[in-house]
């Protein structure tokens, strides 16, 4: 019809967060945008994708509790979490870490109105807390890190949420700080929650979590997710563990939402996690490593670019981008069909201050990441 005007494509649309962004570079070639894993499988995690068709009838013919008990075994003991709860429905298998969120955040909500988080952080948790009502209070990562929180911080919230190995800076609570932390959240009667979804790159981040908390006395929550270290095709488990007395309806807006997940799924996390303690883990670290290198060598002469997280393990690299603002840089790449991550909304108290910063995703294959940070230098060294 003559006179119409067409409907912008998603394409041409400013994304409104980060995973709209990561949307928009599912289907390149050069999508160095969302933190998931998008490397080839290695020769133990092709066993594992090769005996599918057995997991399926396992899974068929097993208890799916005896099943869910085995995986999460496989998966806690690979990161050192032996401490971690093995009876009274303390850990809840979910299809995602997102959904796990999004329960933790429905439970707070009936017993609290604020919850202080740490600053910056990946945006969809400020997002589903504020969801469903809480008030955000910011605890800046520094702060977080180097003493003792503000009493009347700790007096104004009914939680304290910290995403450690962080998304993006990949720092990570060390074990005496989180002991301090779990203590000042007894003191005050505050739930302290972890995200620990990017634990698996960092063995700094693999002391017994669990036996810091349970020996705390403070009330706690814990996300775990195993989407971000197998290739497994968004094929994931999310796991909410509490604490026995922490005082939340988690249980209950779990049953809310849905009655569980896949045993196949289940299945397939134990076999790469036992992939993973048979030296998978190790390989994944040295394949992190030698990405982030590579990426490095790649733009390390550009004039005005530096690299933020000098000691990130984790599977995404910050860039500063200098004079120019990351959100022009993206503009410019991805007619190129090259997607990378402005970084405003990390920084969800103060988007300004990742107006120069971009994330680039590094569980990829070598190949894409070569070819991607060579145009981003090319555009970079072109001003």
């Amino acid at each position: 019809m003559t006179g119409a005007t067409a409907a912008p494509r998603q394409d041409e649309t400013a994304a409104e967060n980060l995973t709209q962004f990561e949307y928009l570079a599912l289907s390149s070639p050069l999508n160095l945008a969302d933190g998931h894993a998008r490397q080839e499988l290695t020769p133990g995690q092709r066993k594992v994708v090769d005996a599918l068709p057995a997991l399926w009838t396992e899974a068929v013919e097993r208890p799916v509790d005896e099943i869910e008990r085995e995986s999460g075994e496989a998966f806690f003991t690979m990161l050192g979490q032996r401490g971690y709860p093995r009876a009274d429905g303390r850990v809840l298998a979910c299809y995602s870490s997102s959904l796990s969120m999004e329960i933790f955040a429905r439970a707070l909500a009936t017993r609290s109105d604020a919850i202080a988080l740490v600053h910056p952080t990946f945006d969809n948790i400020p997002d589903i807390l504020r969801g469903v009502g809480l008030r955000l209070v910011p605890i800046e990562e520094d702060r977080l890190h180097d003493g003792d929180l503000d009493p009347a911080l700790l007096a104004s919230v009914g939680c304290v949420f910290v995403t450690t190995p962080n998304n993006p800076t990949g720092r990570v609570l060390s074990e005496q700080r989180l002991r301090r932390l779990a203590e000042e959240c007894a003191e005050h009667d505050v739930v302290l929650t972890l995200d620990t979804s990017f634990r698996g790159f960092d063995p700094a981040a693999q002391y017994d979590h669990y036996a810091v908390l349970e020996g705390s006395g403070c009330r706690w929550v814990v996300i775990e997710d195993t989407g971000k270290l197998w290739p497994s095709l968004e094929l994931k488990i999310g796991w909410l563990v509490q604490s026995a007395e922490v005082g939340l309806p988690l249980a209950k807006i779990y049953s809310d939402i849905l009655l569980g997940v896949s045993p196949l799924v289940l299945l397939m996390v134990k076999r790469f996690a036992e992939d993973g303690m048979d030296g998978g883990l190790t390989e994944l670290h040295r394949f992190i490593a030698d990405n982030r290198a590579l990426v490095r060598a790649e733009l390390a002469d550009v004039p005005g670019v530096g690299f933020v997280d000098e000691h990130s393990r984790v599977s995404v690299e910050r860039l500063h981008v200098g004079e120019r603002k990351g959100l022009e840089v993206w503009n410019a790449v991805r007619g190129s069909s090259l997607y990378v991550l402005p970084c405003q909304q990390f920084h969800w108290a103060r988007p300004s201050e990742g107006d120069h910063t971009l994330r680039i995703a590094l569980s990829r294959t070598s190949s894409a990441l070569t070819s991607g940070a060579r145009l981003l230098r090319a555009v970079l060294r072109a001003g």
